[in-house]
């Protein structure tokens, strides 16, 4: 049962990692970055239920409620740049944001 969670965790986080290597929208990529961490905090909740010796234990549970407490962070900071970034742009291609300069 621990291998069908960790496979399923991997995926959700390859799934994560290939469209935030992929897209160009901003909004995308944060939605990608968020599906990596749900990939990782279904990993540490399996490794804490089904550890590989001894008795189930709380550690994977509670640092997955760290890792949603820093993903909800993210969220709200990434949306609020964001936001920013397209009020001053007016696009939300990551590539209109590989120059330093103001155009």
């Amino acid at each position: 049962m621990l291998a069908a969670h960790l496979l399923v965790g991997a995926l959700l986080f390859a799934l994560g990692l290939v469209g935030f290597v992929t897209r160009r929208n901003l909004i995308i990529i944060f939605l990608c970055t968020e599906m990596m961490f749900q990939g990782i905090i279904l990993n540490l909740v399996a490794f804490g239920r089904y550890p590989l010796e001894g008795p189930p234990t709380f550690d994977g549970q509670v640092f997955s409620l760290f890792l949603i407490a820093v993903a909800a962070a993210e969220a709200a900071l990434g949306l609020a740049l964001v936001v920013l970034l397209y009020r001053h742009r007016g696009t939300l291609d990551a590539g209109a944001w590989t120059t330093l300069r103001d155009e």
